[in-house]
């Protein structure tokens, strides 16, 4: 198993320094049981998908007497991943599927991570699930580790480009044959995954999502005074209707179709927040100067926690062209905001009727449409906000999650053991 350096930081007391990535010792011989000599390994291709993601899954594991390792590129150099593993491990993937000198860095790193014989690999992003397992594949059979792989939203859609589909789906299919358990998010890829036989169904896994703290995104767990001093810090007035998007400013996320909704709003004093970085920043700062509501457009960036904007908000907005199963849709759920969003893939399964509106993906005059609806129609507003927390409570929780992949893990573990004589 992976063994954590000499002397690794009690991390119970709070972060500590980050063990050395290249002091390992090889795993021990096959035959480990689920509740202790087990090393778990995750992977992503950038440190932002642990960050985001993966650190209660660290703690849950390592309170079972687990060592649990994560690898990204950033992961060594990322602040809020310290004291949280017992290892980070640098894999310099590139986030372009066009970038051959990523590939073959990545290759390299994960080959010399795999030689120290983790247990099990868990991947997610689609570049580092290839990667490592096509490395984990090349890997003598009697120091393999079990690898899962979990799909936040395949690569090949039905929005998606037919040569690209195609490309997407065959690496997928290759890839298929080295992975375990192949860990599916939402409807329309559970579908997808079986239609294509992806996996043998005996190897697919539906999980509802990676998990939310409905304790931590709760209205009793924000100062009741937080939500107006959000409003306030940006400049925005209490009783104007606010409309939040929450996100990375990239094409994918089409941030300039809200702001076009807003342009085409009866309510001419409505407000838009966009909270996130990206690309296309200056395009849509752009637009709504052109579209002459810059002044009702705020750019808050990159926020530690949302939480009390969210609460303060009329409703959150999600866009996408692409989802896997939305965690900002959520957040906004489980702190009783209504949602509007888009006919991308995982978001109907979260947004029902009684807690928000679907627009179809581009249809900016239904979007503006939706956003005077909710803000003439305050009753309502309410009562779907009020319908979305029990629904994330009972079917999204990190609690469930963490019991799902237990029983997951312990499946490959089980799989992987040497037969009784």
């Amino acid at each position: 198993m992976l063994l954590a350096p000499a002397g690794h930081p009690d991390t119970t007391r709070g972060l500590g320094a980050v063990p050395e990535t290249n002091n390992l010792t090889p795993r021990s011989e096959p035959g480990v049981t689920a509740t202790g000599d087990v090393t778990l390994l995750y992977v992503a291709t950038v440190s932002a998908t642990i960050r985001q993601f993966l650190i209660p899954y660290a703690a849950h594991f390592r309170a079972r007497g687990w060592q649990v390792h994560a690898a990204a590129n950033g992961a060594t150099t990322d602040p809020a991943l310290q004291g949280h593993f017992d290892g980070l491990h640098e894999v310099p993937l590139s986030r372009s599927v066009l970038d051959l000198g990523g590939w073959i860095r990545g290759q390299r790193a994960m080959s010399t991570l795999l030689a120290t014989r983790p247990d099990i690999v868990h991947v997610h992003t689609p570049i580092a699930s290839f990667v490592t397992r096509l490395r984990s594949a090349l890997v003598p059979v009697a120091h393999r580790p079990a690898v899962a792989y979990t799909a936040h939203g395949f690569h090949f859609h039905r929005a998606g480009h037919l040569a690209a589909n195609s490309v997407f789906l065959a690496a997928e299919k290759i890839a298929g044959r080295w992975t375990d358990r192949l860990v599916v998010i939402n409807d329309e890829d559970e579908a997808a995954a079986r239609r294509h036989r992806i996996v043998a169904p005996s190897r697919l896994v539906r999980m509802p999502g990676i998990g939310l703290d409905t304790d931590y995104y709760s209205r009793t767990a924000i100062d009741p005074t937080a939500s107006v001093a959000a409003r306030r810090g940006l400049g925005v007035e209490a009783g104007l209707p606010l409309f939040l998007v929450v996100g990375e400013l990239s094409r994918r996320k089409r941030p300039g179709d809200v702001v076009e909704a807003l342009a085409l709003m009866r309510n001419d004093r409505a407000i838009v927040v966009l909270v996130g970085s990206g690309s296309e920043r200056d395009q849509v700062e752009e637009l709504a100067r052109r579209r002459g509501v810059l002044h009702r457009v705020h750019f808050a960036g990159f926020l530690a926690d949302v939480r009390a904007l969210v609460a303060a908000a009329t409703a959150v907005v999600l866009v996408s062209d692409r989802e896997g199963l939305a965690r900002a849709i959520m957040e906004a759920l489980a702190l009783e905001v209504p949602v509007i969003a888009s006919t991308a893939r995982g978001n109907a399964e979260l947004v029902e009727e009684e807690t928000g509106i679907i627009v179809p993906t581009a249809d900016v005059s239904g979007l503006a449409r939706a956003m005077d609806w909710l803000v003439e129609h305050p009753i309502e507003r309410e009562a779907m906000g009020r319908a979305g927390r029990p629904r994330m409570v009972a079917r999204y929780d990190i609690r469930l999650l963490l019991t799902r992949h237990e029983e997951m893990y312990a499946a490959m573990l089980a799989d992987r053991a040497p037969s009784a004589p």
